[in-house]
């Protein structure tokens, strides 16, 4: 496992990445604030702030994969895994993905939900980085971590573009180190 510091983005590439997420209120429900990516990836400055400090983050662990999770992953994931010259694992919704899959369920607020990865994604010791949008309560990383771990990945990190520290997900990952530039500490 990797264990180094991570870097601590300059102010300035915080202050592009946080202007250009919007916060749509009562969204999906009365009393969220869904922090709305979209204006991000549309803005090349932002996107380009974001995919660059993910390459900084992870560049000298030198990764096997990018492991994207679905579906919000994958537009970060795609570019992270080009700029490093590695490869790009998708993790998907149950039924999502053709032949032989590793499956873990999880629960949510109210349910569960189920995670897949194609059991032959990674050869053992291959050494990763999950990434995805938004890190909340850690349900869907961590069911992704236990997934990673099933096919034998060495887990250098997980990385979000936003944290919402006010849920507590990072205690779901235990000694996973996080990176998230973004860090929301009230709802």
């Amino acid at each position: 496992m990797n264990t180094k510091p991570h870097s601590h983005p300059d102010a300035s590439s915080i202050e592009i990445l946080t202007r250009a997420i919007r916060d749509v209120p009562d969204f999906p429900k009365s009393g969220i604030v869904f922090k709305d990516i979209a204006p991000l990836c549309a803005d090349p400055i932002a996107f380009k702030t974001f995919i660059d400090l993910l390459v900084e983050e992870y560049g000298p662990s030198k990764p096997d994969k990018v492991v994207c999770v679905d579906a919000r992953g994958f537009l970060f994931g795609g570019a992270l895994a080009y700029q490093l010259g590695c490869g790009a694992v998708l993790v998907r919704k149950q039924g999502k993905l053709p032949g032989e899959t590793v499956c873990v369920e999880y629960d949510l607020e109210y349910g569960s939900a189920a995670l897949e990865l194609q059991g032959n994604a990674f050869v053992p010791g291959e050494r990763v980085v999950i990434i995805d949008d938004l890190l909340a309560t850690g349900g869907t990383s961590a069911a992704t971590v236990d997934l990673c771990e099933q096919a034998e990945a060495v887990i250098l990190g997980c990385a979000f573009l936003i944290e919402l520290t006010f849920l507590n997900g990072r205690e779901k990952l235990g000694d996973v180190p996080v990176f998230a530039p973004v860090q929301v500490d009230a709802p």
